[in-house]
C-alpha cells in the first residue's frame, strides 16, 4: 500500500511511499498551535548507517517550539543552505518504537527491536567522529529532529542507528518516548565533566526543579548519592520536587534580584547583593546546613547566572545548556577565579552517555516523570502550552501508531 492509517502497522519490513507527519512551513512560523499542522509526505530513504522507526510515541520538547516559532534559528533555511531540498520541518527529538528499516552497514539494530532514540546526530564521516573523540564536540553534531528532518512526529522516523537504545520493557510506549532527550541531557551535564561530577553527599542546585529537564535531574543527582536543592517558580510544585529527591525546595519568586547583574560600582549592585546573600540563605535553610553546591545546574541563563556564579561552591561546577531566559551571561569574576569555580557548556550526549542513563531508567533509578500524553492530532496544541507555559509538571508525550494509553508495558 502506498499509505496505511496511523496504527495500522504494515508487514515488518515493508515500508509504504507515504507516511502521516506533523509539520512546520515557513509561511506558516508563529504561534505553535497554528505552525505544526498534520501533512501527508513521502517517507523518506535511509543511508547505509540509518534505520526507520515506526514510531509507537513521542517526547514534546522546547527545540521544536523554536522551530515553529523560526526563530532563534530558521530550521528549514538553515538546511537548504546547506543543500538539503525539503521546504519543511518534521521535527521531533524523542521517541519510542519498532526498528522497521536497517541501512546496509547497521550492526547493532535489528528489524522488530523495541527502541528509544537519543537525540545526538553527527555526520558519519566525521574526522573528530572517526578519531575516537567525544561525538558530542564535533562540529558535524545536530539535534537530531530539530536541526535534521524526519524526526519522531513522524509515522516513520529516520534516525541513525547509534541513537537507538532499547526500550525499557516496563514502561508504555508513551513513557518510554517522553525522557530520552532530557534525561540524557542531564546526565553529560550532571555526570560528563570529570573532576566535577555528583559524589556521595554533593550538594547540586537545581533550577526549574519540576520541568522536564530539572525532575530528571533531581533523580540523577539523588541516585549517585547527591542531594539536590530544587528551585521552582510555584508553590504547587513543592510536594513534586521533594517526591521525586529534592531534599529542599527554594521558591524563587520570594527574590527579586534576577537579571543581568549590575556593574560592581553601582549603587544598584548592592541590592543586587542584598538578594544573592538572601538566597544563598535560602539555599542553607532548604539544604539544613550552611553548604554550598558543588554543581550547579543551570538553563534559565541570564536571569539566574549571576545567582549561581555567587552561590557554587569554591572549586565547584556551574554547568549550563540553555538560556531559557536569555543569552547575555553576567558574573561577578572575582568570585569565579578566585574560588576557581568552573563555567561549562553542555549540549545532549554521546551514545555511552545515553546508554548510562537509559540503564538507570531501566533498573527503575530513575521514573520519565510522564506527565501528560497528547494524541497526534494534538502535536501543535502541546508546543502551544510548553510556549505559555501552562504545560504540566515533568515531560510530556503524544501518542503516533500506539492507538491507546498504557500500551507497550510488560
Amino acid at each position: 500500500m502506498e499509505l496505511y492509517d496511523l496504527g495500522d502497522r504494515p508487514p515488518l519490513g515493508e515500508v509504504p511511499e507515504k507516511m502521516h507527519a506533523f509539520l512546520v512551513r515557513q509561511d506558516r512560523f508563529g504561534e505553535p498551535k497554528d505552525a505544526w499542522q498534520r501533512e501527508v509526505i513521502d517517507t523518506p530513504e535511509i543511508g547505509p548507517l540509518d534505520v526507520l522507526v515506526y514510531v509507537m510515541a513521542t517526547g514534546i520538547n522546547y527545540n521544536n517550539v523554536w522551530a515553529a516559532l523560526g526563530k532563534p534559528v530558521d530550521v528549514i533555511a538553515d538546511r537548504q543552505r546547506k543543500g538539503e531540498p525539503e521546504d519543511f520541518h518534521a521535527g521531533g527529538s524523542d521517541c519510542s518504537g519498532i526498528v522497521f528499516a536497517v541501512g546496509d552497514q547497521v550492526t547493532n539494530v535489528h528489524l522488530g527491536d523495541e527502541v528509544v532514540v537519543h537525540s545526538g546526530w553527527w555526520e558519519p564521516e566525521d574526522p573528530w567522529v572517526l578519531s575516537g573523540r567525544d561525538p558530542m564536540l564535533a562540529e558535524s553534531t545536530r539535534i537530531w529532529g530539530y536541526q535534521t528532518n524526519y524526526g519522531s512526529y513522524c509515522q516513520f522516523a529516520r534516525a541513525q542507528s547509534h541513537q537507538c537504545q532499547p526500550k525499557p520493557k516496563h514502561l508504555s510506549w508513551e513513557a518510554a518516548g517522553c525522557y530520552l532527550l532530557c534525561a540524557s541531557t542531564a546526565y553529560r551535564m550532571l555526570m560528563g565533566w570529570s573532576p566535577n561530577v555528583v559524589e556521595e553527599g554533593d550538594y547540586v542546585l537545581v533550577w526549574g526543579a519540576a520541568g522536564g529537564l530539572g525532575a530528571l535531574a533531581l533523580q540523577i543527582v539523588t541516585a549517585n548519592g547527591g542531594k539536590p536543592v530544587a528551585v521552582v517558580s510555584d508553590e504547587e510544585k513543592r510536594q513534586f520536587c521533594l517526591d521525586h529527591g529534592a531534599v529542599g525546595v527554594i521558591n524563587r519568586n520570594d527574590f527579586d534580584h534576577w537579571g543581568p547583574m549590575p556593574d560592581t560600582s553601582s549603587k544598584e549592585w548592592g541590592q543586587w547583593f542584598k538578594g544573592a546573600r538572601a538566597f544563598g540563605k535560602a539555599f542553607w535553610e532548604a539544604a539544613g546546613e550552611k553548604a554550598s553546591p558543588r554543581i550547579v545546574f543551570e538553563h534559565p541563563g541570564e536571569a539566574t547566572l549571576p545567582t549561581s556564579g555567587f552561590l557554587c561552591a569554591t572549586g565547584g561546577m556551574i554547568v549550563i545548556c540553555a538560556g531559557t531566559t536569555g543569552y547575555t551571561a553576567t558574573l561577578d569574576l572575582r568570585y569565579h577565579w578566585m574560588r576557581q569555580k568552573r563555567f561549562q557548556g553542555s549540549h545532549l550526549s554521546n551514545d555511552e552517555q545515553a546508554a548510562a542513563v537509559n540503564r538507570m531508567i531501566m533498573d527503575r533509578k530513575v521514573d520519565p516523570c510522564l506527565s501528560h500524553t497528547f494524541s497526534f492530532d494534538e502535536i501543535g496544541e502541546a508546543h502551544q502550552q510548553m510556549y505559555e507555559n501552562r504545560h504540566p509538571y515533568g515531560n510530556m508525550a503524544a501518542l503516533v501508531n500506539a492507538t491507546e494509553p498504557g500500551q507497550g508495558a510488560s
